[in-house]
């Protein structure tokens, strides 16, 4: 233990100063000429307006540049950390009315560059940076059309510079949404300046080799994050129809990528009408990027009932989802919540069962927590999870412990649902193997669950606990012999029963909303494991 904390302390201590050298290096006259060394371009291609709109939140109102007081802002001492980010990655021009004054937009433009065509960590971070270039050429427009040539060369010259230094940077970065940020931005600036070897080339290698490193075989995410299968697709279908729009060849892998993560999101978002809160998710709302898949004929149909490690099972009124996915690797695990075997049931677009979801800012300590396996509608042994986390400095905790799943099966026909599977994630410690069985049966409207508790070799007796999470509009009311519990969600009731064991209601806290909270009511069944393999039976009915 001595000796794995001098190296963790000798590796901090060479990771300080190479960050410290690397910043004086940065910030000096050396790099700074590096980076401006820039070509006589002009801005060639200018993007469809409309192409954006899948990664941009649809507001149908728009306002005008005049009605912002936004000429001495770059000088603001005081503003918000998330301010300061959304002011200096220029998306709020697309919040523009294009009847707006060119000539007010491009003298912000000019002041930021005056006080900011240097590199500074500040906004030059990678995704300040290529958001600011994807919101500068994508609104041509008003940032570009009808200004001076002196205007025009101190443009061109610092997308050069800016996307210059991110291609010197961004294999350094060790966050892959960024990434895909960033490369979206160099293709972007490789096709409006007809640079295809510096820029276009390099983006689209660097996209190759973000497709083969963070999908897998099936082209779902390694994270087996749903929110990042989104963010994907998005960006993915962006960089798609900038090429087409600017009639240049669109490779295969892109295609190949875009068809994968197109039938992941038709199986996991599109046909069920509500989030699913597993590995990271949260809710969100996805009618304004359906119409653009509508508009540019993005259409994909699922037939499968199991991608990226989740069991789906639906018809038109009700759905049952079941994490049967084993833990990711190690590098991947920054988001992932230890909930093998959770579980979550949509009725009539209303969830009856649920997940706590994703508390997303590491750095409090809500982000730890909404990563227990608590927070699910599982097993949990001992009030612990079923994978081990490590902290790592003062990033996102990882697995250090992972947990794999087998005896996978299912059923889906009309009249007989099932999603069945194993994990050891707590083998190791307890001796005990989890095996969960889920049945349906549509045409009475009932789920009865079947919780397996398999004593192994080195078994030991602990307590458990069988949660089952409910949304905070949920209305529950327990029975006097603890044998039941009603719960009513927009006016449809279920009844939930087990009679082996006694049922009660505890208040927790619901991370559905992006980092934010509510209390919320779960149901738990209790008892301490036994020296033989054990069966807890309940029943979820519509009444």
């Amino acid at each position: 233990m001595i000796l794995k904390n001098s190296f963790n302390y000798i590796n901090q201590f060479f990771f300080f100063f190479s960050n410290k050298t690397r910043n004086f290096y940065l910030n000096s006259i050396i790099y700074n000429k590096k980076i401006s060394k820039t070509e006589n371009r002009k801005l060639e291609y200018k993007p469809s307006s409309d192409l954006i709109d899948c990664i941009i939140k649809y507001k149908k109102k728009k306002n005008k540049i005049e009605d912002f007081s936004l000429q001495s802002i770059w000088e603001s001492k005081n503003m918000k950390k998330k301010d300061y980010e959304k002011l200096h990655n220029f998306f709020w021009l697309f919040t523009l009315d294009l009847k707006s004054s060119k000539n007010i937009t491009q003298s912000i433009i000019l002041n930021w560059i005056n006080s900011n065509n240097k590199y500074n960590s500040e906004n030059w971070e990678i995704d300040i940076l290529s958001k600011r270039v994807i919101a500068w050429i994508s609104n041509s427009k008003l940032t570009y059309e009808d200004s001076s040539e002196n205007y025009k060369e101190k443009f061109n010259k610092i997308i050069q510079k800016q996307i210059n230094h991110l291609i010197n940077e961004i294999d350094r970065s060790e966050n892959l949404d960024n990434k895909v940020i960033g490369c979206s931005a160099i293709i972007l600036a490789g096709l409006a300046y007809q640079n295809y070897l510096k820029y276009l080339e390099f983006g689209l290698n660097l996209l190759k080799k973000i497709i083969k490193y963070s999908l897998d075989a099936d082209g779902f995410p390694r994270t087996r994050n749903i929110r990042q299968l989104n963010f994907y697709y998005k960006y993915f279908i962006l960089i798609r129809e900038w090429l087409k729009d600017s009639q240049s060849d669109v490779p295969e892998y892109i295609e190949e990528a875009i068809y994968n993560l197109g039938n992941a999101y038709a199986l996991i978002t599109q046909g069920l009408n509500k989030s699913v809160l597993f590995n990271g998710n949260n809710e969100s709302k996805n009618d304004d990027f359906d119409n653009y898949l509508l508009k540019f004929g993005y259409k994909f149909k699922n037939e499968n009932h199991e991608i990226g490690g989740y069991s789906i099972q639906k018809n038109k009124k009700i759905a049952l989802i079941m994490d049967v996915g084993q833990s990711p690797e190690k590098k991947f695990s920054s988001d992932y919540q230890m909930g093998a075997l959770s579980f979550e049931i949509i009725s009539n677009q209303n969830k009856i069962i649920c997940n706590s979801g994703y508390f997303q800012n590491y750095k409090h300590r809500l982000n730890e927590l909404s990563k227990a396996t608590a927070t699910h509608s599982t097993l949990i042994l001992d009030s612990s999870s079923s994978c081990k986390l490590q902290k790592i400095g003062n990033k996102k905790s990882v697995i250090e412990k992972g947990l794999k799943i087998f005896d996978k099966s299912s059923v889906f026909k009309r009249n007989y649902w099932n999603i069945a599977a194993s994990h050891n994630g707590y083998l190791k410690k307890y001796g005990v193997v989890h095996h969960r069985l889920i049945e349906f049966y549509p045409e009475q409207n009932k789920f009865i669950g079947t919780d397996n508790l398999l004593r192994k070799k080195n078994y030991k007796s602990t307590h458990f606990e069988i949660r089952f999470h409910l949304t905070p509009s949920s209305k529950i009311m327990k029975t006097q012999d603890k044998k039941s519990i009603f719960i009513e969600v927009d006016k449809e009731g279920w009844k939930f029963t087990c009679d082996n064991y006694d049922i009660n209601l505890e208040t927790g806290l619901y991370f559905g909303k992006k980092n934010s909270f509510k209390e919320n009511q779960n149901i738990f069944i209790s008892g301490m494991t036994q020296d033989q393999n054990q069966i807890i039976k309940w029943v979820l009915i519509k009444i």
